[in-house]
């Protein structure tokens, strides 16, 4: 195999916005794996034998629904009224972006599937129907939400979006000095004609498409043209405060100043019709092995070939005309379908930039601070982990605990290895400074950095210049799996001349910013046989070899799929032996079919199971004679849930397990994680009581799913309990 990691290339490297097959990639040096795979696979009992169609209809729900569902649940957030109006806003751009994630990505990928057929499978042509039905109804609903209630609100208190119809004479002069001034010199109308063809257009870029009467400067009839946005100007401008109303601002997107100034652009012809328009294209990556050398300099040629992947979706005004949009249907090959036909502006998502502009703490959520006290009493990080493990529950605990631990390490004369997984983590970031300090002092600094973190390739790029710049090694993981997994290990020289091992396992990413707003769990620990093990998972990692048989972790694509259903099967085993089985389980997705049946398996032993699943499900709960003690439920609130926690009784052992995968094929077979074991009585208990049974007893921000594949909001009688909020009290600071 040719390991991602070689520096010197002497072929051109390769990275094609090309959907790749679901199946591992079976390159010479990935056959062990795939075979490997396969041979796990195939110890699952003949439950996770594929079903039939028939069958499989009626035991799954589908997953594409169900994600487009999640991001209904988001929308509910920006229809709530007790949700404050700058959050109100916020949800509505969140539910937006998601939406347009689910076609770069989860679409982009069917279309491929279609594209590749000679003919158009009945199932998948079913799905891409249900797609279109039920995202043009989202899409719609969205547009009331901001127009009909979110806008009129803010409005009223004082935050104006201001269209051309709504500016008086004095704005109106001030936006025509913006677009003379800011606007129009950026601006390259283009009509089309032979020696212009239609432009190149950026992926979720803003864009004009113009009709246009009589004869240009030469005496043709050149009847479109084309006008881009230029991705430098703001998508929102903020008016001067005297043009306000008093107290109040005033906003106007960059879209509506080039509407109303469209006719200056062209002198001389007359404009006929306009429309805003914005495409969406396929943004996934994958590297062709058998060519790439390596992956770094790959992707760093190839980045912005993702701006020009196939179009999926194509947004246009409401009031576009149809012959308009149907020649930008054919200009990016795309049915009927695909058009969406939006009651606002395109960029939706873009609208967040309010909120960043605007100084009104009233509309927004009451400011909440992460408890930074040190979760220990001894002299460091490291005295205080040689006497016990250290539970973080983020963002209610500070992160910075995390960051010291590395910060730490890297000004230690005592440290001489740092090792550490990195999947997001920013442009910014105090952590990844340490690690280079670390290198530059001459400790022995590795890092596994996963270029294809899907649009985060260019900070990791830049990261990976830097490391290596600081004498870090750096390596890329194994081409065709995603480094996933969230660990870092510091290896210290100790008394005796003795190497001890400290590490930390995680959830979430080592990123500054989605630490403070996802809700993850860490583990520091100094318990030799984890921290060992976490070692051989970097060794494994960089060498490329066979890793050594785990006592503790799970480790994906090898044992975690084959672990995670002995477990469930134990619990199975103990109901039917009379005694209580239960399961509780929290992740983002859960759509892998072979632990589903596995789960319905156990439901049908009589195990009581409990699940918290943000995103999309596939398991129908409660379905008679085959999920009766199956229940599911979405919370969606203040934070983004994220953390995964599994809980097994396992005859009052209580196995607990955090993870940073969810229960999908892509994270048991196509990525590298891990899943780890709370030892420590104390702190199972507390993963329990603030992991698991707050979010059971969530009666303010919890939805129930039903066997129909519906959500439902769940509506009690008691004193209103939300999880979060019960965090944020218990666990956070409530002033600075």
């Amino acid at each position: 195999m040719s390991t991602s990691h070689l520096v010197n290339a002497k072929s051109t490297p390769k990275v094609k916005s090309k959907r790749k097959s679901t199946t591992i990639p079976k390159t010479t040096g990935l056959k062990k794996l795939a075979k490997t795979i396969k041979t796990n696979e195939s110890l699952i009992s003949s439950t996770a034998s594929a079903p039939s169609p028939e069958k499989k209809a009626g035991q799954f729900l589908d997953r594409e629904i169900s994600q487009i569902s999640f991001n209904w649940r988001v929308l509910a957030q920006a229809e709530d009224n007790n949700v404050p109006l700058l959050e109100r806003l916020r949800y509505l751009c969140i539910a937006s972006s998601n939406l347009d994630e689910f076609f770069e990505v989860r679409v982009a990928s069917l279309l491929a599937h279609q594209g590749e057929s000679t003919k158009l499978h009945p199932q998948l042509k079913a799905t891409l129907e249900r797609i279109s039905i039920e995202a043009h109804r989202l899409v719609t609903r969205q547009y009331e939400v901001l127009n009909e209630d979110v806008l009129p609100q803010l409005s009223s208190q004082g935050v104006h979006l201001l269209r051309h119809n709504d500016r008086n004479p004095a704005q109106r002069a001030w936006v025509k000095a913006y677009f003379e001034r800011e606007v129009r010199p950026l601006l390259t109308p283009i009509g089309l004609d032979p020696a212009h063809p239609f432009p190149q257009v950026v992926n979720k870029s803003l864009n004009f498409i113009v009709s246009l009467a009589g004869k240009d400067a030469f005496g043709r009839g050149t009847a479109i043209a084309i006008v881009k946005a230029p991705r430098v100007l703001p998508r929102v401008i903020r008016l001067p405060d005297e043009l306000s109303p008093k107290g109040g601002a005033s906003f106007c997107l960059l879209s509506s100043v080039i509407h109303a100034h469209i006719d200056d652009l062209f002198n001389g012809r007359e404009v006929v019709a306009y429309s805003q328009f914005r495409v969406t294209r396929d943004s996934d990556m994958w590297v062709d092995e058998d060519e790439v050398k390596n992956l770094r300099v790959a992707l760093q040629g190839e980045l912005q070939g993702r701006q020009f992947g196939a179009a999926v979706r194509l947004e246009v005004a409401k009031n576009c005309p149809p012959n308009l949009s149907k020649f930008l249907l054919e200009q990016f090959n795309l049915h009927h379908s695909r058009l969406y036909e939006v009651n606002g502006p395109v960029n939706l998502a873009r609208l967040s930039e309010i909120g960043e502009l605007v100084n009104l703490p009233e509309l927004r959520f009451t400011p909440f601070y992460a408890n930074t006290s040190t979760p220990y009493t001894q002299p460091d990080v490291f005295a205080a982990l040689r006497k016990q493990d250290i539970l973080l529950h983020h963002p209610f605990q500070s992160f910075q605990t995390v960051i010291d631990f590395v910060r730490d390490a890297s000004a230690d004369p005592a440290v001489v290895a740092i090792k550490q997984t990195i999947y997001r983590t920013g442009m910014n970031s105090d952590l990844m400074e340490a690690l280079i300090s670390a290198a530059q002092a001459g400790k022995e600094v590795t890092v596994i950095l996963e270029l294809m973190a899907r649009f985060d390739e260019e900070a990791n790029i830049n990261w990976s210049d830097r490391l290596q710049r600081a004498g870090a090694q750096v390596v890329y993981g194994v081409v065709g799996l995603k480094t996933h997994a969230k660990l870092a290990l510091v290896i210290r020289r100790e008394v005796g001349h003795q190497l001890r091992c400290y590490a930390h396992l995680g959830t979430g990413n080592y990123h500054p910013t989605t630490t403070k707003f996802y809700t993850d769990f860490g583990l520091l620990t100094a318990n030799p046989t984890i921290a060992s093990e976490v070692n051989e998972v970097f060794i494994h990692l960089t060498s490329l070899t066979k890793h050594k048989k785990f006592q503790h972790l799970w480790l994906a694509p090898f044992s975690f799929q084959n672990q995670l259903i002995r477990a469930i099967r134990n619990e199975a085993r103990l109901a039917r032996a009379g005694k209580p089985g239960r399961i509780i389980a929290k992740m983002n997705a859960l759509l892998d079919e072979s632990v589903i049946r596995a789960l319905y398996a156990a439901s049908n032993d009589g195990v009581k199971i409990e699940l918290i699943v943000r995103g999309a499900c596939a398991l129908r709960p409660g379905v008679p004679g085959l999920s009766e003690n199956i229940s599911v439920r979405s919370i969606i609130g203040r934070f983004l849930e994220h953390s995964r926690i599994f809980y097994f009784r396992n005859d009052l052992a209580h196995d607990t397990y955090l993870s940073s995968a969810d229960w999908m094929n892509r994270n048991l077979f196509r990525r590298i994680e891990v899943a780890f074991p709370i030892l420590d009585k104390n702190l199972k208990k507390r993963v329990m009581e603030e992991g698991l049974m707050p979010y059971l007893k969530d009666n303010c921000n919890a939805w129930l799913l039903d066997e129909d594949g519906e959500y439902k909001l769940r509506k009690s009688r008691a004193k209103p309990y939300g999880a979060q909020q019960y965090l944020m009290d218990t666990l956070g600071q409530t002033d600075s």
